[in-house]
């Protein structure tokens, strides 16, 4: 600041033409300089000012289309829902009906499925019955036949004394030999 102070001083005190307005020579550098600025504004970014706002303009006009086709198509839809709010008590009634047919085909089918299961069953527990009853019965035969052996064993036994027995025995063997 003192080194601006100084020479000032050596020059001269330094006056304008007028306290506003600035020296001739600045307003003529300054006027061509704005005219080169504004002049390259206007060949180079007024176009693109112009571009970019033109497809503001399209791209927003598009969002409006597209709103008021969408809007219709909506609009459409509501009045096709509204026409066919009416159809809805048609529809269930329908659809009821065909679930009534449906569950009652299902069920004469189940009841016809179990009535079939059910005599095939019955007619196994026969076959069953019938081949447990022989088997049942053979058993029994046989039980009867070892318990009489038995029991024949044990009469002839406590019915025979040892002289009987001998006899028995040498009949037997007699006989046998007579038959030789």
């Amino acid at each position: 600041m003192n080194r601006t102070l100084s020479l000032i001083a050596e020059v001269g005190s330094y006056e304008t033409h007028h306290w506003l307005l600035p020296e001739t020579a600045e307003i003529i550098y300054g006027g061509i300089a704005s005219l080169i600025v504004f002049g390259a504004l206007y060949k180079f970014a007024l176009p693109m000012f112009k571009t970019s706002l033109t497809a503001r303009t399209e791209r927003i006009q598009k969002e409006l289309d597209d709103a008021r086709s969408l809007r219709e198509s909506a609009e459409t839809e509501a009045t096709r829902i509204r026409t066919a709010l009416g159809d809805i008590g048609a529809e269930r009634s329908r659809l009821l009906a065909e679930a009534d047919a449906q569950a009652a085909a299902v069920l004469g089918e189940g009841r016809a499925r179990i009535a079939a299961e059910a005599a095939d069953l019955e007619a196994k527990a026969d076959a069953d019955v019938a081949a447990a009853s022989g088997r049942l019965n053979d058993e029994i035969r046989s039980e009867i036949a070892r318990l009489s052996s038995v029991a024949v064993d044990r009469v002839v036994k406590a019915a025979l004394n040892d002289a009987a027995q001998q006899d028995l025995i040498e009949g037997f063997i007699s006989n046998v030999g007579a038959a030789r």
